[in-house]
């Protein structure tokens, strides 16, 4: 795997715990609007990649001082590497906390299995008639997303499931149909769009945090849990 950034300190990532988030360069999605759009490819220019022996004596100088570490990327479980990598963290004592897009059950359930994952957060793209124009990949299957969506319904492990919300890609009619596909989550995150960030695709747009407040009502409507972050 490539390791390809290091926040050396999250007080947002990982729920309720001081973290790291290192950061995993490859991704099967294309979305127009994501924020780690260096990441999307396993090798990029103006990346150097992070060697695991230093990535793993920065986290044992970090023993006690922080709960956790989140994997992130990209898309960590494209790469079967990662069930050694999150098991040697949890042998250093760290909890360990996986974002993925869903697009691996097998390898999330595996991963779950083994005892190397405590907290998983998904994003859900989209309703599933709009997720492949909202990914970037026109013929894309959602089967995958529908079957990582109900194994983390069964309570396998803590987890959340979020959405970034922007116009032109989600209205209230799609996030409510979002709750109800995952009505028995127990967390639910709207996530607002950062348009100062670098983006995969130029030209889009944020909702205001008002229009936000508006969506995350209409959402909790149908799914109680429903809350906004980054506000």
């Amino acid at each position: 795997m490539n390791l390809a950034g290091l926040q050396k300190l999250t007080l947002l990532d990982y729920p309720d715990k001081t973290a790291c988030s290192i950061f995993i360069a490859g991704c099967n999605f294309l979305c127009p609007y994501c924020h780690n759009p260096r990441f999307i490819a396993e090798t990029h220019e103006d990346v150097v990649p992070i060697g695991e022996d230093v990535f793993f004596a920065f986290l044992q100088s970090r023993q006690g001082l922080i709960d956790g570490v989140c994997i992130s990327g990209g898309e960590p479980l494209m790469f079967d590497e990662i069930f050694a990598f999150a098991a040697k963290i949890k042998e250093l004592g760290f909890l360990v906390k996986i974002d993925t897009n869903g697009g691996y059950p097998g390898r999330l359930k595996k991963l779950v299995a083994s005892g190397s994952v405590d907290y998983v957060a998904m994003d859900i793209k989209n309703t599933l008639e709009k997720y492949p124009e909202t990914i970037g990949m026109p013929d894309y299957d959602t089967a995958a997303v529908k079957e990582s969506v109900e194994y983390l319904l069964s309570d396998v492990v803590s987890y959340e499931f979020r959405t970034t919300v922007l116009c032109g890609f989600h209205t209230k009619d799609d996030l409510c149909e979002i709750a109800r596909m995952i009505k028995e989550a127990g967390k639910y995150y709207l996530q607002g769009f950062d348009g100062s960030k670098e983006t995969l695709c130029d030209n889009l747009t944020a909702y205001s945090e008002a229009e936000l407040r508006e969506l995350c009502t209409c959402v909790r409507e149908i799914l109680p849990c429903t809350e906004l972050r980054g506000m």
